[in-house]
């Protein structure tokens, strides 16, 4: 069987959820914080270690102002209000991505990140206000800056999440087959499984199905 240390996820739907069942696609966003619990107990019980989650793409500045402002809120409220769940259950929260240009949101994430550093059951990296093509273009400038040859070593060895395997699996919700600028570097050899279910119908059961999935797939890495 495949050994499973990271699971990457591409929660998509939550706006097309929200307008389909509550005629709003912020309540969409809403619904899908519930699922996020949901799979980030479900990632507990596999002993998976690393689970992240694309959470706020640099393209998504894009939206209307007000479903950003919202999405940055509910972020804000979880922060606030689970903080005491994530050091119960041993869960380390990560951030990555470019700076965000809100300062209440930077302060809640520097001191999130604070509070749990000593968690090591699951590490929960969040993705925010990250593309991938400019996380490869800011490892290579800082090589470059460093004066260190560019080759693959290197330049994982200075990407936002360098301290941690590759995902071996990539989920993406909503019927989308893509992933988005998110994690092209890292994801070279990931199993990526894509799902219709919309992020906030996606469930535990769901979860478990692609983890049973993946571990009987034969990967080769190149070989026969």
């Amino acid at each position: 069987m495949n050994p499973i240390n990271h699971v990457a996820i591409i929660m998509d739907g939550n706006g097309r959820w929200g307008l389909k069942n509550k005629n709003s696609r912020n309540l969409g966003h809403k619904e899908g914080i519930v699922t996020i619990q949901k799979i980030i107990k479900s990632t507990i019980k596999h002993k998976i270690k690393y689970l992240t989650l694309f959470t706020f793409s640099i393209d998504n500045w894009k939206r209307p102002k007000k479903e950003v402002s919202y999405i940055f809120k509910l972020l804000e409220n979880f922060l606030k209000r689970k903080i005491d769940y994530l050091n119960k259950n041993k869960i380390k929260i990560n951030f990555f991505g470019e700076k965000i240009v809100n300062k209440k949101l930077n302060k809640l994430i520097k001191k999130s990140q604070i509070q749990t550093k000593l968690n090591n059951n699951l590490q929960l990296n969040i993705a925010i206000n990250y593309g991938s093509k400019q996380e490869i273009i800011n490892s290579v400038k800082k090589l470059i800056k460093q004066k260190k040859e560019i080759n693959e070593k290197n330049i994982s060895n200075n990407l936002y999440l360098k301290l941690i395997p590759d995902p071996e699996i990539i989920i993406r919700t909503g019927n989308t087959k893509r992933l988005s600028n998110f994690l092209l570097w890292q994801s070279s050899y990931s199993e990526i499984f894509f799902e219709k279910k919309l992020w906030p119908d996606f469930n535990e059961d769901d979860f478990s199905k692609i983890i049973n999935k993946f571990k009987l797939i034969k990967r080769n890495f190149g070989n026969i």
